[in-house]
């Protein structure tokens, strides 16, 4: 099977006049949650760009969705020669101590982390572990074992109920709206502390809604697919009325990709004191989409791949329902200082991610080799 729009190469990165350089090149780079969507993508961006890379993956495997989309991401990256995999769990003070002295990166991406806002509320246990405990274990790692740049996984959660628009990492984000959010919100800080104490540098990255083949099933575009393909209703919530800052997979790992490349500087403040290495950026698509026009077009392009026939009665699949614990209004990511450090803006249309993903959706579920 031929996967579509998953891992495509990209055009060479530009990198903007910002912070000191990290050359990728002959380095050996951690990705943690190398299963996981992003984690996956980057994972192979790298592989197949980077001359000399070599990649550790970790990923736990857990079943808090499909499993077999993991096996799937985890196979493509193990046709590499250049890429190594951990199973195991972060949380796992001493197994992540062993591979950091075994493999001594160079550079960590951490992108494993307990997803989902709703999930959090019935689940709280599983965020503890992961995103605390766990990325208090990558921050030790690094310290103990002194990286050029560690860049890690934030969300735009953080900005919780906000009425300002768009979301800056200016902003102040103290009043989170869920327990993800909040764990999210500490690894900022757990970050910083770290920067200022041990001097590491470390980037925090707040992603915005993404999406793209491959993707999370958990998300709300890939549980529409599957409800609206076996017959069942939709609920659309905040009656309609959320918008979304929803970002394609290859323009996260675009942004990725270049903040991993200038760690920020090491400076003296005005005081004489030394200034935390530390930074961070929102990767959006700074274009919110209204959710009824998202669905609107998702349907479109799963009758066009043929997923749905072409006759499909979608307005009786639908249904608008109030907002859910946890959920915010709109995100809405400013992404004027991912701009400025890197003259990078994600730019991918709303109709050509929803078709990747939606030929990438028939190709995996409903070919021959496949799930029915």
């Amino acid at each position: 099977m031929v996967p579509v729009g998953f891992g495509k190469k990209k055009k060479s990165i530009k990198i903007g006049a910002f912070g000191m350089n990290v050359d990728l090149k002959n380095k050996t780079i951690l990705v943690t949650g190398s299963s996981g969507f992003i984690g996956a993508s980057l994972a192979q961006r790298l592989l197949d760009e980077v001359a000399g890379v070599k990649v550790i993956g970790i990923d736990n495997m857990n079943d808090y969705y499909d499993v077999s989309i993991k096996e799937y991401r985890l196979a493509k990256l193990n046709q590499y020669a250049n890429f190594t995999f951990i199973k195991g769990n972060i949380a796992d003070k001493a197994l992540t101590t062993s591979f950091f002295e075994q493999y001594k990166p160079q550079i960590v991406v951490n992108l494993a982390a307990q997803a989902g806002v709703r999930y959090s509320i019935t689940n709280p246990d599983a965020y503890v572990e992961s995103n605390l405990v766990g990325f208090f274990n990558i921050l030790e790692a690094c310290r103990h074992n002194p990286v050029e740049h560690l860049v890690y996984a934030s969300s735009s959660s953080v900005y919780g109920s906000n009425k300002k628009v768009p979301y800056s990492t200016d902003d102040k984000v103290d009043n989170p709206v869920s327990l993800y959010a909040a764990t999210k919100k500490s690894n900022e800080l757990m970050a910083h502390a770290y920067s200022k104490l041990y001097d590491i540098p470390s980037t925090g990255l707040r992603f915005f809604t993404v999406y793209g083949p491959a993707g999370r099933p958990d998300m709300a575009y890939f549980g529409f697919t599957d409800k609206l393909r076996a017959g069942k209703k939709i609920q659309i919530f905040n009656y309609g009325n959320c918008k979304r800052d929803f970002t394609y997979i290859d323009d996260i790992v675009e942004g990725v990709v270049r903040v991993m490349q200038k760690a920020p500087d090491r400076a003296t403040g005005e005081d004489g004191l030394p200034i935390p290495p530390y930074a961070l950026y929102n990767i959006g698509n700074n274009s919110p989409e209204n959710l009824l026009d998202f669905v609107d077009i998702l349907q479109q392009e799963l009758i066009r791949a043929g997923v749905l026939d072409a006759d499909y009665d979608f307005e009786s699949h639908k249904e608008l329902v109030p907002m859910q614990p946890g959920d915010v209004p709109v995100t809405y990511a400013d992404t004027s200082a991912l701009e400025r450090d890197f003259g990078y803006k994600p730019s991918a249309s709303l109709r050509d991610g929803l078709r990747k993903f939606a030929e990438w959706y028939k190709e995996f579920y409903m070919s021959g080799d496949n799930k029915s």
